[in-house]
């Protein structure tokens, strides 16, 4: 049976709600009488209770994904016995980064998979996988390449040895090789890869500056009043029947005209038809408000990092300190408006590889990243913020390092994790 919420004895309590209208976050007090459609039957659970903390990110652990949901200690993780297959690996590479934290526009995850099964023995990491990595994988018998930056971007219609990336996944694919690319979720995750190169100016309060959130269908909050009992069973009763009502979420209150206060949560899929539902009903209709619930943030994750420093460092040693971490004999640097090479620099934006969408704008003495176009550096520059360009992939290669020692950690010694020696930035300074 499908029955109405019943309201419960005691009073509202404010837990921490995270929603969002026209792109504004908002805390709202959630009802604790929260109910949820469960084997066709409102029945009374109280809501979860949502805490967030913004502890500074720690660089000497290993990084944390925290959610609503998820709280995973990628330390805790033992170490699998035997030998690995290709999804055993996966898996463990999906702990690592999980690849719902890449960006929407990338492509991420196994790129090439082999039809014959084989032992993962060796894996070859690369922060591009160009010709002569993959003489370098073949040449070692490598069973997985893991390519920071996706080989296989953009569709393919054919696979012709005339186009430099097809002759790469026909080559791969001959082979046996699987070819899996972490891209976007690596620079997302808590001691990522943003992490990783912020850390080279030294230590200091590092914040995201673009915020990762959970992954899952999107919510949307309906709230509306009903004049009477008969009424509001009425309305859930006609509700009971859209598809996916199980997951709906309810709350409600009795009011002091003796209505109902209904607070409902629903799916993106099931939106249109409870609207149509309500605004059928005249009195609803005119009380009806919905907002789009953001999903909770993962902290800690996203892309960019701003970095107050604990010891402010001059322009000239900040360039010294990330030739150092970046393994670089030359960088190129833009001197902002009435800087000097010993001008102090407090607050750091970095991005890495292409980083001007994601750090222009933000307020800081320092910018670090691969790329940025002319026009970009120039607007940074006229607002009095230095500039550190290192070129694209020279941002990011270092990070494999970390990330070797992590994988091999986990995969135990079945597992050869090796880093490409034939792997560097097409660009040089001669």
């Amino acid at each position: 049976m499908f029955t109405r919420c019943r309201r419960f004895s005691g009073k509202l309590h404010l837990s921490c709600s995270i929603s969002f209208r026209t792109s504004t976050f908002l805390c709202s007090p959630q009802l604790s009488t929260s109910h949820s459609f469960l084997s066709s039957l409102f029945a009374y659970s109280p809501g979860p209770r949502s805490s967030f903390q913004h502890p500074l990110p720690s660089r000497s652990r290993f990084p944390v994904l925290r959610s609503d949901r998820v709280i995973r200690y990628l330390s805790d993780f033992t170490h699998p016995a035997g030998h690995m297959d290709l999804q055993g690996v996966l898996d463990v590479l999906e702990q690592l980064a999980p690849l719902s934290l890449a960006e929407s526009w990338d492509n991420v995850g196994l790129l090439v998979e082999p039809s014959k099964p084989r032992p993962i023995k060796t894996i070859l990491l690369t922060n591009d996988l160009t010709t002569a990595v993959m003489d370098e994988a073949v040449a070692m018998n490598c069973d997985l390449i893991v390519s920071y930056h996706p080989p296989l971007f953009r569709p393919f219609k054919r696979l012709l040895q005339k186009d430099w990336k097809q002759r790469l996944a026909v080559r791969a694919i001959e082979g046996g090789i699987a070819i899996f690319s972490p891209h976007t979720s690596w620079d997302s995750i808590e001691g990522g890869v943003n992490d990783w190169l912020v850390g080279g100016m030294g230590s200091g309060q590092v914040s995201v500056l673009s915020q990762s959130h959970s992954c899952g269908p999107q919510k949307h909050r309906l709230e509306f009043s009903s004049m009477n009992e008969e009424e509001l069973n009425s309305l859930l009763e006609q509700l009971r029947h859209i598809e996916g009502s199980e997951t709906f979420k309810c709350a409600t209150i009795r009011n002091e005209s003796g209505g109902q206060q209904v607070n409902l949560t629903c799916n993106s899929s099931a939106l249109t038809a409870a609207v149509q539902i309500l605004v059928s009903n005249p009195h609803v209709s005119k009380s009806l408000n919905i907002t789009q619930v953001q999903q909770p943030p993962l902290l800690g994750c996203g892309q960019g990092r701003l970095s107050v420093l604990d010891e402010p460092v001059s322009v000239s040693t900040a360039v010294q300190k990330m030739k150092t971490h970046l393994g670089l004999p030359h960088l190129r640097l833009a001197l902002g408006d009435q800087h000097t090479l010993d001008s102090m620099v407090k607050t750091v934006a970095v991005c890495a590889g292409s980083g001007a969408s994601v750090i222009q704008g933000v307020k800081a003495d320092l910018y670090i990243t691969g790329e940025m176009s002319h026009h970009e550096v120039l607007d940074a520059v006229s607002k009095g913020t230095s500039v550190i360009l290192s070129e694209h992939s020279n941002s990011e290669r270092g990070f494999l390092t970390v990330f070797r020692d992590r994988l091999a950690a986990r995969l135990g010694d079945t597992v050869t994790v090796s880093i490409s020696q034939r792997d560097r930035d097409p660009l040089q300074v001669i």
